[in-house]
């Protein structure tokens, strides 16, 4: 009855499996993440492997908790209401969708779901680039109510990207106006560039700007946006191929200051 116990928990927004005695002390968590085995307990590594075999999924290494680098520091010390790292993708709609769910009994959907279905399409393509080393934010504030979708950080550099909801329709790009479908043409790429151009000068790094047309049929770009990737939300994946421009100490340093509330005031 007193063999060690393993509870799921979540802790600074990853999931671990602590595993426990039955007194409730911990002696080791499973990041599955890190595929590592986090001993607190050198003396008890074999009772807790054996209680994490069932979980173990491959090859993972053994060994005392890593020290914490500086961005590490930094992370943990925030205050969870400075800590931008939870938002979810699509954050800012879900708030405005509480505040305003809208009229009951609207004969037309509300634009504003299919927004939010676009932004929780490319977020969770963004977040499965984890395993490769990136980090992905998401619905960063920036003054006078607008925020940057998501911003992408890891080894081939940083992207701020802004998505527009486009299901099934044809898109046309003609710089600076995007039209979807048979809407009036807007000059969203105006847009794009000034996020990024914010979220260059907060965080003092170059961020290249991303429109994602998410759900398209067809994109057909008349004149090049002058210096805007344009991306469909199966192109997504794509940006987490590219490498060889930060390092993983300036990856993880950027990381922690753009989850930081206090990096994007008054940008």
């Amino acid at each position: 009855m007193d063999r060690p116990r393993v509870v799921p928990t979540r802790r600074h927004g990853r999931d671990r499996l602590c595993v426990r005695l039955p007194d409730g002390r911990n002696i080791a968590w499973y990041d599955r993440e890190a595929a590592r085995v986090n001993l607190l307990d050198a003396e008890r590594e074999g009772e807790v492997l054996a209680a994490l075999g069932p979980y173990l999924t491959g090859p993972v290494v053994v060994g005392p908790p890593p020290v914490p680098t500086p961005a590490d520091l930094a992370r943990l010390s925030l205050h969870p209401d400075d800590d931008l790292a939870p938002n979810r993708p699509g954050e800012a709609l879900l708030v405005d969708l509480d505040r305003d769910p809208g009229p009951a009994g609207r004969l037309r959907p509300d634009p504003r779901r299919a927004e939010l279905d676009a932004q929780r399409t490319v977020g969770d393509a963004l977040d499965a680039m984890g395993d490769a080393g990136w980090h992905a934010l998401h619905s960063l504030p920036l003054p006078g109510s607008h925020h940057v979708h998501h911003l992408l950080i890891g080894p081939g550099g940083l992207y701020a990207l802004h998505v527009r909801s486009a299901h099934g329709r044809r898109v046309t790009v003609a710089e600076p106006q995007v039209r979807i479908g048979r809407r009036p043409p807007e000059p969203v790429l105006h847009r794009v560039r000034a996020d990024a151009d914010r979220a260059a000068h907060a965080l003092t790094a170059e961020v290249r700007p991303v429109l994602v047309l998410a759900g398209a049929r067809r994109v057909t770009v008349v004149a090049a946006p002058r210096g805007v990737r344009v991306l469909t939300d199966a192109d997504v994946p794509g940006l987490g191929r590219g490498g060889g421009v930060l390092k993983p100490a300036d990856v993880e340093a950027l990381y922690a200051a753009a989850r930081d509330r206090g990096t994007w005031v008054g940008v």
